[in-house]
């Protein structure tokens, strides 16, 4: 086990957030030759002579029969070998990507500046000269870079919407060298943006003017691991990917997941507060965060880099930093907690009829699935069509208006494979379905999530991208897309939904549910109408806790084959063949009465268009943050503020709560160099 001090392994150029996990999970183009795994099809890339429209039903893999036994009668999916259009595809060389001094690649139009797209002006901050650029130089000797070509690239934000026009970045190595540089640039009133892996869809991580990029790029050392606890200690800079790798290896998971993992920084994950795709497994980072090591903006270095769960000695401090963006303090180094890896994992990738239907799918999950359920994402057809089309990426089931990704995490496959299976037979025999793959192999898996994961990449390649990241009620949470469809019209050229279903309060409603927990525990019934055992107590005691009834084992299929015969291979059902081992509910019984509540939901609201538009953004804003209001939702679910939604805080915070956050600020930073135009309204 590395000590303090051990480094991660070199890692490659930063590259769009999550294309190279996606990239070795599906087959390349060129081994298109014969039948693709798992019944992937890569399609063409389109050409001025030949452009192929997406077409769903196209691009489902034709079904051959496989093996009889299992599930559904188990079909296996196959791909059509590739035409001579796709293998020369394939085969053809392609240039390296070249950007100009704005930015932009070579053909790309320019990314204006920030200061002339928006109403902004700079604050009376000192400009940088040759005797700070001395001084930075003696801070961190040969990491004080000036070059435009290679400052440029921290200038523009990912989405290419934003672009300053600072002229240095600094790269400094060790907490001691960041507060050295704080504390200068606080003598001098320069100011300062922190940045990471510099994916922040709000523009978090660019400079708006000259500010001074402070890269954590280089703090990539993991200071320490407890393999008994899991308690990981790393610097900021640690890129999220190769941290999950290395806790993967020690036999433990990291609580975050993004589709950013391959270029994101764990200190920039904190910073903002990022949610993920593991929220309603592992909940937030405000939990799993154990303790950070903070530079304030005069360079002071505030140490609470506990690896302690329990630490109720006052104030927790630490709490100020998560989701402030960088405006508070620069954060150096973080404490984590990390869950035992799950020995069982298992991805369902489903279509649904319509949005009642995703809804009552995931209510049914949370019922069925219980502990084992670990995800929870859905995405409009138009989703699905964009990532066809602009990152040649197949449906693995029939076009249906939606689609569903449901992952469980267990510690007994079996267990976790009886209950996907009960759950999908009833879902099925509901009509809540209208296709579906399940995958348990882990190149399968990785597939099935780069269909989620890179729909915001997709969207960048559709055109220039309006994004809105909600937080709403689940009952109206897809209203928002119809809405915005029906205000745009043909002025948007695709408004698109996907997001994530979110977690509930498990114990607010102890009290009513004490009746039932005394049924449950005195052995009378259980959530399938079958007396429980004494010895289920403690399991029917979570289950009443957390909304779950208790189910046993079911058994096996008719003929005594088992529900998951086929493990590691793709699963395809279009026609349910009957239930099996479920009896019929008696009235009164513990799954009649217990039922999920509605909890919050994630919206994100894409709408893309030819090129930026001041007449699309008006008719967008408004009217997106007060529909979000007048339903109780949050303007940023999180994504965080940043530069673009620092002006829409009061549709979310009270007045009262937006001067104690000013009150912090000037508290902490004074002269406000740390993060400026960013989190706080430009007026109060």
């Amino acid at each position: 086990r590395p000590g303090r001090g051990a480094r991660l392994p070199d890692r490659p150029q930063r590259a769009t957030p999550g294309a190279e996990e996606a990239a070795r999970a599906l087959p390349a183009p060129s081994a298109l030759t014969g039948p693709a795994p798992g019944g992937f099809v890569t399609a063409p890339a389109p050409s001025s002579a030949h452009r192929l429209p997406f077409r769903a039903g196209a691009m489902v893999p034709r079904l051959v029969p496989g093996c009889a036994r299992g599930f559904f009668g188990r079909w296996a999916a196959r791909a059509p070998p590739a035409s001579a259009e796709q293998r020369a595809w394939a085969a053809a060389p392609r240039a390296p990507v070249r950007r100009d001094s704005s930015g932009a690649s070579c053909g790309a139009p320019p990314v204006p500046l920030t200061r002339e797209r928006y109403p902004v002006q700079r604050l009376p901050f000192s400009e940088v000269c040759k005797d700070d650029l001395a001084a930075f130089e003696r801070l961190i000797p040969g990491r004080v870079v000036t070059g435009p070509e290679e400052v440029q690239a921290s200038n523009v934000d990912w989405l290419r919407s934003l672009r300053g026009c600072s002229q240095v970045l600094l790269r400094p190595r060790t907490t001691r060298e960041v507060s050295g540089i704080l504390r200068y640039c606080h003598e001098r009133n320069l100011a300062v943006t922190p940045q990471g892996g510099n994916t922040s869809m709000v523009g978090g991580s660019v400079p708006v003017f000259d500010e001074i990029v402070l890269s954590t790029s280089l703090m990539d050392q993991v200071l320490s691991f407890q393999d008994v606890s899991g308690a990981l200690v790393c610097q900021a800079g640690c890129v999220l990917e190769r941290l999950s790798r290395y806790v993967e290896q020690r036999g433990f998971t990291m609580p975050l997941d993004l589709g950013a993992k391959g270029s994101c920084h764990i200190g920039g994950n904190v910073a903002t507060h990022a949610g993920g795709l593991r929220l309603l497994r592992y909940g937030s980072l405000r939990g799993t965060v154990l303790g950070l090591e903070v530079v304030l903006a005069d360079g002071t270095v505030l140490d609470c880099l506990t690896s302690l769960r329990k630490d109720n000695t006052g104030y927790d401090v630490k709490q100020l930093f998560i989701g402030s963006e960088g405006t508070l303090g620069v954060i150096t180094a973080v404490s984590l907690l990390c869950p035992p890896q799950p020995r069982a994992v298992n991805v369902a990738f489903l279509g649904c009829p319509g949005f009642a239907e995703v809804l009552q799918t995931f209510r049914t999950c949370r019922e069925m699935l219980g502990e084992i359920l670990s995800a929870f994402e859905f995405m409009d057809t138009e989703c699905m069509q964009l990532v066809g089309r602009h990152l040649c990426l197949a449906c693995p089931v029939r076009e249906s208006p939606f689609y569903v990704l449901v992952e469980t995490s267990g510690s007994s496959a079996d267990h976790d494979a009886e209950k996907l299976t009960a759950l999908l037979e009833h879902a099925l025999g509901s009509g809540l379905l209208t296709d579906g793959t399940v995958a348990t192999d882990e190149r399968r898996i990785k597939a099935l999530w780069a269909l989620r994961e890179r729909v915001p990449e997709a969207l960048s390649r559709d055109g220039y991208v309006f994004k809105y990241d909600l937080s709403l009620p689940l009952e109206r949470l897809y209203d928002l897309v119809g809405a915005v469809r029906s205000r745009l019209g043909p002025r948007a050229r695709r408004v698109v939904g996907y997001g994530h279903l979110g977690e509930r309060p498990r114990f607010a409603a102890f009290a009513a549910l004490w009746p039932r927990l005394r049924l449950a525990l005195g052995g009378r019934v259980c959530g399938c109408g079958v007396p429980a055992p004494p010895w289920a107590a403690p399991r029917v005691l979570w289950g009443v806790l957390a909304g779950v009834p208790y189910a046993p084992a079911r058994g096996k299929l008719k003929g005594g084959a088992r529900p998951w015969a086929a493990q590691g291979r793709w699963v395809r059902w279009s026609e349910p063949r009957g239930r099996w081992g479920q009896g019929p509910r008696r009235p009164g019984t513990l799954a009649s009465s217990v039922c999920v509540p509605a909890g919050d939901g994630n919206l994100h609201l894409n709408v893309t268009a030819d090129a930026f538009s001041t007449t699309l953004l008006a008719a967008l804003e408004p009217f997106v943050y007060e529909w979000t209001a007048e339903r109780r939702g949050s303007v940023s679910a999180e994504h965080g503020l940043g530069f673009r939604k620092k002006d829409v805080l009061g549709y979310s915070k009270p007045p009262e709560a937006q001067l104690l956050m000013r009150q912090l600020k000037a508290l902490l930073d004074p002269k406000g160099i740390l993060n400026p135009y960013k989190v706080l309204p430009s007026r109060a």
